[in-house]
């Protein structure tokens, strides 16, 4: 990580942001990610190299804990604030709850309210929507908002987000062709980044919620997720045009 850090940097990002919050099984098992909360002293010790082997801000995005019984977040907030961090994130559950049950808030707004705490605490887990958005801001005070998911297939959210902090009230929705009009720009962004087969591939988890309010949608959703030629899904989304 050390070693990496220092190759970030000639590169000059505006920072580097250590993920200590993946759930996923095959990253937390091997002490990576989110595994990396059942040995807290490790997770210090190397943010700490981390950060003196880097001019450039560092950040880290964290869960509360382990799981249940070790909800530490509060004590290791704290920690990674004296090793120099710049802020933090935190998502509102343990990596045991993976994505299961609500966020929880009181643990994030606790953690805000902490005198000990002078960095940013951003928040995440379970905004999706503006309403929601400005309830977090307001409730718990956090100085930012993280939004992962609730993205997936709904691009749009960030709009929606801002206009609502700004108007207090829910933007128009978006019509069906705005909506394939960001699916294609998405769609060719994903070819561009990630190659024909993981763009295809990433995609279909998207294509899957961007249309999904439509009625009858499922012989087409179907083969929306099922095709691997990227001319057909142009295609396929230019019949969802016409039909709906």
């Amino acid at each position: 990580m050390v070693e990496s850090a220092k190759i970030i940097s000639e590169y000059k990002p505006d920072l580097i942001d250590i993920n200590f919050g993946c759930p996923v099984k095959k990253i937390a098992n091997r002490g990576a990610g989110a595994g990396m909360l059942r040995d807290i002293p490790k997770m210090i010790e190397m943010t700490s190299k981390i950060v003196k082997a880097t001019k450039l801000d560092v950040t880290v995005k964290t869960r509360l804990g382990w799981d249940d019984e070790s909800k530490n977040i509060v004590e290791v907030s704290e920690r990674l604030q004296d090793v120099g961090i710049k802020a933090i994130t935190i998502h509102g559950r343990t990596r045991a709850q993976m994505y299961k049950g609500k966020a929880d808030w009181n643990l994030i707004g606790e953690i805000k309210n902490n005198q000990r705490m002078k960095i940013p605490i951003i928040g995440n887990g379970d905004v999706t929507s503006g309403e929601i958005a400005k309830k977090m801001f307001d409730k718990y005070g956090v100085d930012a908002i993280m939004i992962g998911r609730g993205s997936i297939g709904k691009p749009w959210i960030f709009k929606e987000i801002k206009h609502f902090l700004k108007n207090e009230n829910e933007m128009e929705a978006i019509s069906l062709n705005e909506k394939i009009k960001m699916a294609k720009l998405h769609f060719k962004k994903s070819l561009e980044w990630k190659g024909e087969k993981r763009g295809i591939y990433e995609m279909r988890k998207h294509f899957s919620i961007y249309f999904k309010s439509l009625r009858n949608f499922k012989p087409i959703r179907l083969r929306l997720l099922t095709s691997t030629e990227p001319e057909e899904i142009i295609n396929i989304l230019d019949e969802i045009k016409i039909k709906y």
